[in-house]
């Protein structure tokens, strides 16, 4: 498993203050004010800030990080991403993945065929979609809903799906 885990994208800066406009790949969005610190991806190395300050603004999150105090700066970190060490993570409940975790899981039907690995995960309003594509690069579709999730083994890298009719 991944020790790191990205909560968010920098996509812009906000004001001259060197606030940084966050998109969050969280549920909760909130849950930046939980946090004391947080690393910047910066060219495949981890660059550690504390955080200062959070806002909201419309769906983004805006982050006031130490050490950067003026847009000049902020401007350097735009389109990098936002990672903090998973045992910060929040504790999900039960049959609830992180997306880093199901990305490469082999998929199997429940009578054993292997369908292929999940490539990505779509969020709908109602249900993710995890994307399955097979040696042959065909891909499928299959909701993450209990009546197809059968089991899933994150430590075996393994998910075993029982495909319904229209799959």
């Amino acid at each position: 498993m991944n020790e790191f885990l990205e909560i968010g994208q920098i996509v812009n800066t906000y004001g001259i203050k060197g606030y940084l406009k966050v998109v969050p790949f969280t549920d909760n969005r909130e849950r930046f004010e939980d946090l004391d610190k947080i690393f910047i991806e910066v060219k495949k190395d981890l660059q550690e800030f504390n955080i200062e300050d959070v806002k909201y603004s419309k769906n983004v999150v805006l982050l006031k990080l130490k050490g950067i105090d003026d847009i000049n700066i902020a401007q350097n970190y735009k389109n990098y991403y936002i990672k903090i060490n998973r045992k910060n993570a929040v504790k999900l409940p039960e049959d609830t993945y992180f997306i880093i975790d199901l990305i490469g899981i082999q998929v199997f039907t429940d009578d054993g065929n292997l369908l292929g690995n999940i490539i990505d995960v779509f969020k709908t309003g109602a249900n993710d979609v995890y994307v399955v594509k097979d040696e042959l690069g065909k891909q499928l579709l299959i909701p993450a809903i209990g009546d197809v999730i059968k089991q899933v083994n994150i430590q075996e890298k393994k998910m075993i799906v029982h495909l319904i009719e229209g799959l």
